[in-house]
């Protein structure tokens, strides 16, 4: 059926409230699942719902926490999302660096003690409405061998930027440092449906079209056929948001995927920066725009972020389809 976008988030909300979270926790997960399900992420979206209720009912999760800031020095602060779930914590996080940004020119910000933060990128969008350019990390369970590696060590670590236009959208740039991202293979598995070779790997670490396979074995790191560069760069998250900031390594931390285990205590770092401080706002808003032009002078071009856009705006035009077996799962336990 199809469902308006606020009418879903409501929905969304209530069934986290009634698994046990607080009302701004509810209802911040709820607006960033409904925006990236509006996105095309259903990976990130209301796929999302039933793992979150699990997770808050089995213990997973601390529905009552409300985010805080823990730590304050010059332009760097530290968030501790008290073990609940990630959003409310990394939207207190980037308004802090944003006011903090605006103040100092940068602000670095690492939100502990927090779980699965969706699309990165989404949280940066605040970054970009201000007028600063915005870098956001994440680690995750371990998904991912070490180059060379054949057992799971690091997530599969988002990285992702915001970088805003002067009239235009801004440009909105979200990966996942492994091969494909690992709610795909989610998906692919609820659905029964197989995977392409060259994604992931079994538990014994051979290659797997098996969906079930695949989230029991190892995901294959970008590039993983012919480069070590994507584990290396998975290497770069995991330090600047567990070592630097004292989240949790990846391996640390049980699966999303499973009902029980531990509190995952991941980390996410943003990094937001003041073009003002440097070149300048008006030197940065028109080199950007020379590069997008330069860019654009090939027709098969397209700007990162805009597919997001355009499938957000008829998504608010038009809402979102949620099945039968999704409503069905938020109104169930476990």
């Amino acid at each position: 059926m199809k469902m308006g976008l606020d009418d879903a988030a409501r929905r969304i909300a209530a069934a986290l409230r009634s698994a046990g979270a607080n009302a701004s926790m509810a209802d911040s997960t709820a607006r960033a699942l409904v925006l990236a399900e509006a996105q095309g992420q259903s990976g990130h979206g209301l796929s999302r719902v039933a793992q979150y209720i699990t997770h808050l009912r089995n213990g997973r999760v601390v529905g009552a926490a409300l985010p805080k800031v823990a730590r304050r020095k010059g332009a760097t602060l530290l968030v501790d999302a008290g073990e609940g779930l990630a959003f409310p914590a990394c939207e207190l996080a980037v308004a802090e660096a944003v006011r903090v940004a605006q103040e100092q020119g940068v602000a670095l910000v690492g939100v502990v003690n927090s779980h699965h933060c969706g699309v990165v990128v989404d949280h940066l969008r605040a970054a970009a409405v201000a007028g600063l350019v915005g870098l956001g990390f994440s680690n995750s369970p371990a998904a991912m061998p070490a180059a060379g590696g054949r057992h799971p060590i690091f997530g599969t670590n988002p990285v992702a930027a915001v970088f805003p236009r002067r009239g235009a959208d801004a440009l909105l740039i979200d990966l996942s440092l492994s091969e494909v991202a690992r709610g795909k293979v989610m998906v692919a598995a609820k659905k029964g449906e197989p995977i392409p070779l060259g994604w992931a790997l079994d538990a014994a670490g051979q290659p797997t079209t098996d969906a079930q396979a695949a989230l029991d074995g190892s995901m294959l790191p970008v590039g993983a056929v012919s480069s070590p560069k994507g584990a290396m760069l998975a290497l770069v998250v995991e330090l600047l948001v567990s070592a630097l900031i004292g989240a949790n390594f990846g391996y640390e931390a049980s699966s999303f995927f499973v009902a029980d285990g531990n509190r995952p205590h991941l980390g996410q770092l943003f990094v937001l920066i003041d073009p003002g401080a440097l070149a300048g706002r008006d030197a940065y808003f028109e080199r950007i725009e020379v590069l997008i032009t330069e860019m654009l002078s090939d027709d098969e071009v397209r700007l990162p972020g805009a597919r997001r856009e355009a499938l957000r705006q008829r998504a608010e035009a038009q809402g979102i389809e949620v099945s039968d077996s999704l409503l069905a799962a938020w109104a169930t336990p476990g």
